[in-house]
């Protein structure tokens, strides 16, 4: 189904926010968030606790969410000369080599070849320049790598929490269904907060599947569109999987009348580029760079469990591309009125 096409200046994708409905700290239950439920078919809105969404369920449908794994990305270190200098990993570039790709602050200041002390001993290497603030940094070894990690590493909080991380972060800004295995995302898909592992076992007893897959989330997913057509912008690619076994759970769960209920955008733009031939998808692996944009023709997600978005965004712009950019905006409007939480640690929409 073709969606409303709505003009590509980004001026329509803005809106104003109070910033103290910008959520700093998580809600003390993930289940208690609230929840605003918006239908596309024109039934209005409804305001519920997120463990209510359970009653949009029936036995049969597929819960898609994202498996990765937050880990520590900010090392905060030095120079030899003693001045601070943040190291934000952003991927693993040479696994043997242990180089890595790092945002580098500040940038301007370090030179090829210097050393980033962390402690007595650790290091890291600052082995090339690759452009606008990106470094190649590499560790003496994968040992060295993760002590850096563990003793020098930060929760990388996005840039509008205001505060230093905690150490309540490590727990509540990682998904219940965050998998040990599937380490590699510097951005959590935040959507997957608001589910406990009751809430999940209560949709199994419903006879809901949940479906795993991963995309390790980038640093460019806070990243604005600058340009005025929103056509001009370009999404940066992250790693994506879309195992054997899920993409035949997909396509048996469709095939039987199913549902799916994608839970983020980063679940949204896995399966959508898993898209194949009808309303089926393909096992992959390899970099993501699809850009939603209004209409684009939606394949495989019937539902998207989402948060708030920053104006201005791409992720703004894929559920303005799902549910139309009039309809969001005016939920929006309603969120705030109603003074709902906003961002990583806010509410949560159903856009149905």
């Amino acid at each position: 189904m073709v969606l409303e096409v709505d003009p590509v200046d980004v001026s329509f994708f803005d809106y104003q926010l109070p910033p103290e409905l910008i959520a700093q700290f998580p809600v003390r239950r993930r289940d208690q968030s609230r929840l605003l439920v918006l239908d596309r078919a024109g039934a209005g809105t409804k305001h519920l606790r997120f463990g209510e969404v359970a009653d949009y369920f029936r036995a049969g449908d597929a819960l898609v969410v994202n498996n990765t794994k937050v880990f520590k990305a900010r090392l905060l270190g030095r120079r030899p000369s003693g001045g601070k200098v943040e190291v934000f990993l952003v991927r693993r570039l040479d696994g043997e080599q242990e180089l890595w790709d790092a945002l580098v602050t500040p940038s301007r200041r370090v030179k090829v070849g210097e050393d980033v002390l962390f402690g007595d001993r650790r290091r890291a290497v600052l082995a090339r320049d690759a452009g606008r603030g990106h470094w190649e940094v590499r560790f003496s070894s994968a040992t060295a790598r993760r002590e850096i990690i563990a003793g020098f590493g930060h929760v990388p909080l996005p840039p509008y929490i205001s505060r230093d991380d905690q150490p309540s972060d490590i727990r509540r800004y990682q998904t219940v269904f965050a998998d040990a295995g599937r380490v590699g995302a510097v951005a959590a898909p935040t959507a997957g907060f608001h589910f406990t592992r009751p809430l999940l076992d209560r949709l199994k007893r419903l006879g809901v599947t949940v479906v795993e897959l991963t995309l390790h989330v980038g640093p460019g997913t806070f990243k604005p569109i600058t340009s005025r057509d929103i056509d001009d912008h370009i999404v940066d690619p992250e790693f994506a999987e879309l195992s054997s076994e899920a993409a035949s759970t997909l396509n048996r769960i469709r095939a039987d009348g199913g549902r799916v209920f994608a839970v983020g955008t980063t679940s949204v733009r896995t399966l959508e580029s898993a898209a194949v031939s009808g309303e089926r998808v393909e096992p992959f692996t390899g970099e993501v760079d699809l850009y939603i944009k209004p209409g684009h023709e939606f394949r495989i997600v019937d539902h998207l469990l989402t948060n708030f978005h920053l104006p201005k965004s791409s992720l703004l712009v894929l559920v303005s591309a799902f549910a139309g950019r009039e309809k969001i905006l005016a939920a929006y409007r309603e969120a705030i009125a109603r003074e709902y939480r906003f961002y990583s640690y806010g509410d949560a929409m159903l856009i149905l």
